[in-house]
């Protein structure tokens, strides 16, 4: 049986990334793929309970490395209890968020150390990564007003503007790093010309799959 294929999302808060993820699995799921999507943190009990926790605006105390380990710890319980045996099967997971957002996040955004996230992440994904990345690029300032107009803010959306300034250009840093796996697409087009790119990006990557 073929390995699946395993898509991970990323860009700053407010970005659109939802309306294109579901954009992405009525095309998938239209070709005849089965498609699972996942979030992290969260998809599995455990990690939905770990997300509630770090999520919660009350917990304005929490420690920066608190916070990092409870990060890796609901990622470990995702790949291990969805994302491995999901992809074994020789389905797709689309997966909004993984371990880009862990070291834009925790690295750029929080200052913490990027070798100990790397140890930590390895540890976490046990060689789980993903195939192709969209980062969705939008300034984080209009991402967040869009956001804002629409709930209330979590714990990490109400961080002051400079955090996710350091997150957005961790992002930028990354995808210009990782540029063959990281395919950057231009949220601040419209909706329409947005789901254009990323059909273009996903279909190559389809193509190359089929060949294999």
């Amino acid at each position: 049986m073929n390995r699946g294929l395993f898509i991970t999302i990323e860009g700053t808060d407010g970005s659109g990334k939802t309306t294109q993820i579901r954009n992405m699995m009525e095309h998938m799921s239209s070709l005849g793929c089965k498609v699972l999507l996942t979030r992290e943190p969260g998809g599995t009990r455990i990690s939905e309970s770990i997300r509630s926790i770090i999520l919660d605006p009350a917990y304005t105390e929490m420690h920066n490395v608190t916070e990092l380990l409870l990060y890796s710890a609901a990622r470990a319980q995702l790949v291990e209890q969805v994302i491995k045996p999901t992809v074994a099967k020789g389905q797709t997971v689309i997966c909004d968020r993984y371990t880009d957002s862990f070291f834009a996040y925790q690295g750029y955004g929080r200052g913490l150390d990027m070798d100990m996230l790397e140890k930590i992440t390895t540890t976490a994904i046990d060689g789980m990564m993903p195939d192709i990345t969209f980062f969705f690029d939008l300034d984080p300032e209009i991402g967040l007003k869009r956001r804002m107009t629409a709930a209330a803010g979590d714990r990490i959306e109400n961080e002051v503007m400079e955090f996710h300034r350091r997150v957005y250009d961790g992002y930028k840093e990354l995808a210009a790093k990782y540029s063959d796996r990281i395919k950057t697409i231009d949220a601040s087009k419209p909706v329409d010309e947005v789901w254009k790119d990323v059909r273009h990006q996903l279909e190559m990557v389809l193509g190359f799959i089929r060949q294999v």
